[in-house]
Parts: C-alpha cells; sequence; structure tokens
C-alpha cells in the first residue's frame, strides 16, 4: 500500500463466511494456526511494502529525476487498482477458492515487486505498481475469507485479532525497516522484501491450506470496468490540477489555457463516468452495490464518513515524508521513525478502545476519533517551525490514538448497519472506499503547493467526516 493504512472493516469479510464446524469442514487446531500465519504472511507483504515505500519516496523521486506528481502516480497506479477491482477479488476467491487465489495473488504480488525494484524509469515503476494492485486486489480478500473459512464462528474474533495485531506490528516496523534500507541499499531494497515472502506463502498454501470448496457466484465485470475508468480519470485531472506554475509568455500561457481545460475535460468525464457506474449498478443484474445499500442511510454516512477521514489520513501521509527529509533534511530511518506513534498507538489502543465503544456507543467514539484526528492535523499545520517532538511526534501520537478510536466501532457500525446476508458485501464495499479515499487523498496532496495548506485541508475534510456521522447515524448506536 501506498501509506501504513488501517483497513476500516475486515472483520464483516470474515464473519461473513459460513462456520466449518457447522458445514462438517473442520480442520485440527494446528492446521488452522498454520493457515493464519499464512494469511498473516501474505497480507504483511502489502502492509510492510506500503509503510517502507512512505519513507523512500524522497529518495525515489531524486534517483529517478521525476517530478511530485509523476511520484503521486506511484502511488495512485495501485491505488486505483486496489480500489476499482477489490470486490472482483473476492468474487474470484468464491469462483475459484480462497486458497488458490491467495496464492495466485500472492504470486502476482511478489513478481510486481521484483519489477518495481528492477524498474529504470518511472513509467516502468508506475506500470509495476499497477500489477502489485492487481496482486494486491485478490490476496487481500482471499485471506481475510480464508481466515473465516477455517475458523468456526466462536473462534473468528480471536484469530482477527492476531491478525488485527500482526498486521499493526508489520506495519509499524515497515518505516524503520524500510529507512536502513533506503539508507543502506538504496530505495530498489524496499521491494525486494516481497518475492522471497510470496514464495513462503505459495508454498505453505500448497503443503496446509484445506481443499477449496466453493460456489459459483457472479460478478459485475462491467462496473468494475466503468469505475475504474471514472477513478482513473479523476485521479489523472486531479494529480495535474496546480502542476503549472505561472509564466509570462503567450505561448507557456497559451499551453497552460490548453492544459487547463483538458483538465478540465478528463475531470469531467471522471465524474460522468461515477455517475454512469451508478446507473449501471441499479439495472445490473449482479452489482457491486446494490441499490438497497446506496439507500441505506447509514451505511451512506459511514462510508461517506470513511471516504473523509481516509482522505485527510492520505494527505498527512504523502505530504509528511517530504517534510521529515526535505525540510528537516532528517534520514529515510529517522522519518521512519517518526510514523511510530501513529501505528503503535493504532495497534496496541484498537482493542480496548472497541471494548468501550460496546460500553458508550459507536456514534460517540466515531465522532470523538474523528474530530481527535482533525485538531491532530491542525496541530501539525500550524507546528511548522516547532521542534520535532511538538511538531510531529506529539501531533502523530495523538492521531494514532485517535484512529484507535475510530477504526473498530466504524467496523461494528457497518456491519450493524446492513442485513446478515449483506455483511461480507458492506465490508467490502468499506474498504473500497478507503482505498477511493486514498486514491483522493494522494492526488489532492499532490496538488497542494504547501504543506501547511495541505494539512489544514487534511484536518477540514477529517471534521467533515465528524459531523457526516452526526447527520447520519441515529443516535444511540
Amino acid at each position: 500500500m501506498a501509506q501504513p493504512f488501517v483497513e476500516p472493516c475486515s472483520r464483516g469479510m470474515v464473519e461473513a463466511e459460513p462456520c466449518p464446524r457447522e458445514l462438517g469442514r473442520e480442520i485440527s487446531l494446528q492446521r488452522r494456526r498454520i493457515v493464519l500465519v499464512i494469511c498473516i504472511l501474505a497480507s504483511s507483504m502489502a502492509f510492510i511494502d506500503g509503510s517502507a515505500l512512505t519513507v523512500a519516496l524522497p529518495n525515489l523521486r531524486a534517483d529517478l529525476e521525476t517530478d511530485l506528481a509523476s511520484v503521486q502516480w506511484v502511488l495512485n497506479g495501485y491505488v486505483v487498482t486496489l480500489a476499482s477491482i477489490t470486490l472482483v477479488g473476492g468474487a474470484l476467491a468464491d469462483v475459484y477458492g480462497k486458497a488458490r487465489m491467495l496464492a495466485i495473488g500472492s504470486l502476482i504480488f511478489g513478481l510486481a515487486s521484483a519489477m518495481c525494484a528492477l524498474a529504470p524509469s518511472v513509467a516502468w515503476l508506475i506500470a509495476a505498481r499497477v500489477l502489485q494492485g492487481v496482486g494486491a486486489a485478490i490476496l487481500t480478500p482471499s485471506s481475510l475469507a480464508l481466515i473465516g473459512a477455517v475458523y468456526p464462528k466462536d473462534e473468528r474474533n480471536r484469530a482477527v485479532g492476531v491478525w488485527a495485531a500482526a498486521s499493526a506490528l508489520t506495519t509499524a516496523g515497515g518505516p524503520v525497516l524500510g529507512g536502513w534500507l533506503v539508507e543502506t541499499f538504496g530505495w530498489q531494497s524496499v521491494f525486494w522484501i516481497n518475492p522471497p515472502l510470496a514464495l513462503v506463502v505459495v508454498g505453505m498454501v500448497a503443503a496446509f491450506a484445506p481443499q477449496d470448496r466453493h460456489e459459483l457466484r457472479r460478478f459485475d465485470v462491467i462496473g468494475a470496468a466503468i469505475l475504474a475508468a471514472a477513478l482513473a480519470a479523476l485521479a489523472w485531472a486531479l494529480s495535474n490540477a496546480g502542476r503549472h506554475a505561472p509564466t509570462e509568455t503567450a505561448l507557456a500561457e497559451t499551453t497552460l489555457a490548453m492544459s487547463g481545460v483538458t483538465i478540465a475535460v478528463v475531470g469531467g468525464l471522471g465524474v460522468v463516468g461515477l455517475a454512469l457506474y451508478a446507473y449501471w449498478e441499479r439495472i445490473s443484474p449482479h452489482p457491486m452495490t446494490p441499490p438497497r445499500l446506496v439507500e441505506n442511510r447509514t451505511f451512506f454516512g459511514l462510508n461517506a464518513s470513511t471516504l473523509m477521514i481516509y482522505s485527510g489520513l492520505a494527505i498527512m501521509f504523502f505530504l509528511l515524508p517530504f517534510d521529515l527529509v526535505d525540510r528537516r533534511g532528517m534520514t529515510p530511518t529517522g522519518a521512519g521513525l517518526a510514523f511510530l506513534p501513529f501505528t503503535l498507538g493504532l495497534g496496541l489502543l484498537s482493542r480496548p478502545f472497541g471494548a468501550l465503544a460496546d460500553s458508550i456507543g459507536a456514534r460517540a467514539m466515531l465522532i470523538a476519533g474523528a474530530a481527535g484526528a482533525s485538531l491532530a492535523l491542525l496541530w501539525m499545520a500550524f507546528g511548522q517551525n516547532a521542534s520535532l517532538t511538538l511538531a510531529v511526534i506529539a501531533p502523530m501520537t495523538l492521531l494514532g490514538i485517535s484512529f484507535a478510536v475510530l477504526v473498530t466501532p466504524l467496523t461494528a457500525s457497518v456491519i450493524s448497519s446492513v442485513e446478515r446476508n449483506d455483511e461480507g458485501l458492506a465490508s467490502g464495499i468499506n474498504n473500497a472506499i478507503s482505498r477511493v479515499a486514498q486514491l483522493l487523498g494522494i492526488a489532492l496532496a499532490a496538488s497542494i503547493a504547501s504543506l501547511e495548506i495541505g494539512f489544514i485541508a487534511a484536518a477540514a475534510v477529517t471534521m467533515a467526516g465528524a459531523l457526516t456521522v452526526v447527520v447520519s447515524v441515529p443516535p444511540g448506536t
């Protein structure tokens, strides 16, 4: 992933799976634990790659002699693919088998990672990142579904807790490991982590994963294609907005005007594409986002809030490494350590705050968490000239605590807002929304010239997410 993002609603993918004990497909405890290790290793490729890549961006940009907008597409090429076909990846796991698709997704991800490491140009790197997105879109839902397929319902929460804790630890260690690798071996070494892990996963799947049992399920290929094209158009338009500085020559002014028209047209096509997608989903016999979910006010509001909150987080995670490395002169390892307060706070405190949400209600936790995150981002915006501790470490700690407050209640709220037979689909949609948020946040960040303005914009959209919860989620939830 582009940033060390927590999955906002992964639990539903697991809980929606039928109980293997009730179906007579239960496997031994030792084998279940090995399968859990397989799923953790597969997911860790994406988590380590994303958080390690974050601190490598300044060095990558300098080595490839490219601009900020092109670096943005190193991130967006991955995220737009992941956002567009994650739901399709889940459907493929149902059609062709969870273990099989986990192995295939891991192989694709490992191969694409090697291509990234060998990239001679930014164009090659972007293409390889798109292929990485394809692999991640297959392996992520397959790994989560495989946990649900092998663990009985009364053991799933514990298994998900182990998976989440391992994900948090690998995410937290990614920036430190990535910083050391970049300093010692160069930015390419960040991508060499994944091929060996992919081979280990494939071997363990072949040796220990239970035989796939799946049922045929059709998926909305046309809808996925429309959504991918619309998101790509919007991302391109946003990434190019503000790239061209004013100039005094008539030729340059004419070129600038033509570029502005092109950006507006492509952006407009992206908006039209989203409208076309919404129409298609209403008439498709197998929609990815059924109209009944869109018409569910609470579900719609929670996903709109997810879009805003995670967009704000994406803006911050894109801009902060350049502040730390380029402006403050920190090493990549030092920049990686600066991310630890966020990832450790999120990883260590999510479960306790989830228990608190059961007592006081999810709505209050969502509002408090989003408001706290907005305050942390404003702190970073107005603390640019302060010391590293006051300007970065302290607000990153608050940001990690704030996301620990809201992530687990967000999961529970999304799942409880739909019928039982829609839980897996709702979970997949919410995860896809978080990917779209990354895409939009990165694109917006690349078009903002000032770090201070960027952090203020991140705070504003995050607070808008809190207000969305206020108006859309009923009191007492």
